[in-house]
């Protein structure tokens, strides 16, 4: 199975992200413009948040905010959950599933080199499987 740095390697490394001093109205038209669903939060380069829809839902929506008056640092996920380039795509997804996360930065010696999503594994895990029953039904047929 890839590695986090194989599979970003084959899907781009863009990082999407936006400063924490912004407004949350400048995030969703982002993540609206490039259909993503988390903008990674850097300052000065240095990862100190997450925001997601699920930060928009709960933290501005749900709560009677607006998003051109509240910040992204009073609403983003600070306790950002990484991982390293050399972890799998199966230790990706364990950690998304065990701490119920659907965007993973990809740090390395505390600099970003990308974001896997959710989708960017199952996708790779579909492939992976659809290699494998290749191969084995060329070792039942040979």
């Amino acid at each position: 199975m890839k590695t986090a740095s194989q599979l970003l390697a084959i899907k781009g490394n863009q990082i999407l992200s936006i400063s924490p001093n912004s407004d949350v109205y400048e995030a969703l038209v982002i993540m609206g413009k490039h259909h993503v669903g988390a903008l990674l939060v850097l300052e000065v380069e240095k990862l100190v948040g997450i925001f997601s829809e699920r930060d928009y839902a709960r933290n501005v929506a749900l709560k009677g905010k607006t998003a051109k008056n509240t910040l992204i640092s009073e609403v983003m996920t600070s306790k950002v959950i990484s991982i390293s380039p050399e972890k799998t795509v199966e230790d990706c997804m364990n950690v998304m599933s065990e701490k119920r996360i659907r965007h993973l930065p990809v740090v390395e010696k505390e600099h970003v080199i990308g974001v896997l999503s959710i989708g960017d594994l199952v996708k790779e895990t579909i492939t992976y499987q659809q290699f494998l029953i290749k191969q084995l039904e060329s070792y039942i047929q040979s």
